[in-house]
């Protein structure tokens, strides 16, 4: 969910998404040959995988936690999860190339990994190349339609693009996504593609 953004700031994307472990998807070949269990089962404390290590740190604004993602990397643990964050780290760097690296690197691995698609219409974004911007916040919306911050992302391009009936389809999956508050905070946004797009159909009646 995406984090509450003060209006007007009208052109202020929503920033980058930080990947969490992922869960194994079940395969849904495999048979269950046994029943699931219903009594609460001990857990017992395992060890952090480097990845996760990496995530703790990386939470926390520490820089070591890049070199436990390349560990993580190294170890085959959450391979596409690893570039991507490390994406985020190079961005924040001011990193440009290394950050496209990484978020490119992490969809060879993964192509439908939403956050690497969604972090890399974000770099795109602030490199004004807003087409393809708008490509990856298509696709990462696509494979994660829970996405809000990639709705309110996509519909400020949209916007941009002059493309104010989309935008105001893209923002307002947005506020059906998110709280009270935030769909609240998007309303003068909402407000302000409606009113374009009226003014763009008044202009395109007195052109004909």
């Amino acid at each position: 969910m995406g984090e509450i953004v003060k209006f007007p700031a009208e052109g202020s994307k929503l920033g980058y998404k930080r990947v969490r472990k992922r869960n194994a998807p079940e395969d849904p070949g495999q048979l269950r040959l046994f029943p699931q269990a219903t009594a609460p089962l001990l857990s017992f404390a395992t060890p952090l995988s480097p990845f996760e290590q990496a995530l703790m740190l990386d939470e926390r604004g520490d820089e070591k936690a890049a070199d436990l993602y390349f560990k993580a990397i190294e170890n085959q643990d959450c391979v596409a999860d690893a570039y991507c964050n490390l994406g985020i780290i190079e961005s924040q760097k001011g990193d440009t190339t290394k950050a496209f690296d990484c978020f490119t690197t992490s969809l060879k691995h993964h192509p439908r990994h939403s956050e690497a698609h969604y972090n890399l219409g974000n770099l795109y974004f602030e490199l004004n190349d807003f087409r393809l911007a708008q490509i990856h916040y298509e696709m990462a919306a696509e494979v994660d339609p829970s996405f809000a911050s990639a709705y309110f992302n996509l519909a400020l391009v949209q916007s941009i693009n002059k493309d104010f009936a989309a935008a105001i389809g893209a923002l307002t999956k947005y506020q059906g996504l998110v709280s009270r508050a935030e769909a609240r905070n998007a309303e003068d946004l909402l407000r302000t593609f409606k009113e374009s797009l009226a003014s763009s159909k008044n202009s395109r009646l007195k052109s004909t």
